[in-house]
């Protein structure tokens, strides 16, 4: 099957997520830097998105052969053939110009009427209608009518149209709603964005197929596997939190008092929210220094955590500050790291290293790739995906508005030896 993914703000993340959490992902090509092409066996619907935090728009291809513009109104007309009643219909068109698109939904109209359908549409030429607009009137689920997504392609050969049925759209509401309503939000600290922690839970999952050497299951979409997530650096929560809604054990764990206080909080008002049960996924959440040992009983599948990214900034960081910032995190990140390959064997980690912005780019920690060297542990990237700067295997997260990204991490631990029977 081919779908249409719209991409986030920051597309190679969109795609190394997409890799990641699609075990056969195939990409055959990227539209304007924002629209990803691909393929895969798998049945991709509104649950799947939502678990996504890099992709806004998932779309199915509903058409093999080539088709034209003025096929378009019969295809809409097809698709809600069997719904009763009024229809809601909407078009999201890409590299067709404006007065075209006027010109479809006007016949797309007519196309109803002359078949006896009530129907109205929402969007229109100039934007195409808002997620939130496409789950308030029922055009995801097909309830009360649908969107069609036309893609034009510009090839060797001349255009093509890619037109497909918008399957999955992001709940921008829901995610607005668990960042800003939670109980503890505190402000001085670096606040992760929840798409981000899904998107690094997604790369953690991956992360601990390619750690065990596992081979994707390209027939049908693997059953969900319960999951034991650690985040040593849990602030008050996110990371949690996002475990907990995909059901995931979590452990999680922080220096401050108050960061723990507080994603406790978080974490009984997430499961209150959305009944997730204790029996379901299971929660610890206590103080304790990252760069101590830890001491588990059962050890968890992955680390996926933001490790500090210093004071928060509201102006660029002179050279002298960013240095100083940069000396202080590679000593917390080196610590980290020798502490979890001594008392977390064969982990795998994803983790968030921050990066600070200067007048001609930014400025990156440095010499902790040594201290990985020396560990054993292995920086690797999701297929498709390829280093952002040459020979750095990490993605970056970073917004124009701020002066500290993200730096994300992803490390195959060195192979535990195993006990030699006696």
């Amino acid at each position: 099957m081919e779908y249409a993914a719209f991409l986030g703000h920051l597309p190679a993340i969109s795609i190394a997520e997409l890799s990641a959490a699609i075990e056969d992902f195939s990409l055959n090509q990227i539209i304007d830097d924002r629209i990803a092409i691909f393929e895969t066996s798998q049945d991709l619907d509104q649950e799947f998105l939502d678990t996504l935090g890099g992709t806004v728009i998932i779309a199915q291809r509903i058409t093999d052969a080539d088709v034209a513009l003025d096929d378009i109104p019969k295809i809409i007309y097809n698709e809600v053939q069997s719904k009763r009643g009024k229809v809601t219909f909407s078009l999201r068109a890409i590299n067709v110009p404006k007065p075209m698109v006027r010109s479809l939904y006007r016949r797309c109209k007519i196309k109803f009427k002359e078949s006896g359908r009530g129907c109205r549409y929402v969007g229109n030429e100039k934007k195409p209608a808002a997620t939130v607009v496409l789950h308030e009137n029922d055009l995801i689920d097909g309830k009360d009518g649908c969107e069609l997504t036309i893609i034009a392609i510009q090839e060797e050969n001349g255009r093509t149209l890619w037109v497909g049925r918008t399957i999955a759209a992001q709940d921008i509401d829901w995610y607005s709603y668990r960042d800003m309503e939670k109980p503890v939000r505190d402000t001085t600290i670096g606040l992760l964005p929840p798409k981000l922690a899904q998107i690094m839970l997604n790369l953690g999952e991956w992360l601990i197929r390619e750690t065990k050497n596992e081979k994707p299951e390209t027939s049908k979409r693997k059953t969900q596997e319960l999951l034991t997530i650690f985040d040593p650096f849990c602030g008050t929560g996110v990371i949690p939190m996002e475990t907990l809604l995909r059901e995931w054990n979590v452990i999680a764990s922080d220096l401050s008092v108050k960061a723990v206080n507080g994603c406790k909080k978080n974490i009984e008002w997430i499961r209150k929210e959305e009944k997730i049960l204790k029996k379901d996924a299971t929660s610890e959440i206590y103080k304790h220094d990252a760069t101590k040992d830890f001491d588990f009983k059962e050890l968890p599948d992955v680390v996926v955590t933001e490790t500090s990214l210093g004071p928060p900034m509201s102006s660029r960081p002179t050279l002298k500050e960013a240095s100083k910032l940069k000396t202080q995190n590679e000593k917390l990140q080196a610590a980290f790291l020798e502490n979890a390959s001594k008392t977390l064997p064969g982990i795998p980690i994803v983790c968030a290293w921050p990066v600070w912005r200067q007048k001609g780019g930014w400025i990156h920690l440095d010499k902790i790739w040594k201290v990985i060297e020396k560990l054993g542990y292995k920086a690797v990237l999701p297929t498709e995906v390829k280093p952002e700067l040459p020979n750095r295997f990490s993605i970056f997260y970073r917004r124009k508005d701020q002066f500290v990204g993200r730096e994300i991490v992803l490390l195959i631990p060195p192979k535990v030896e195993e006990p030699e029977e006696k």
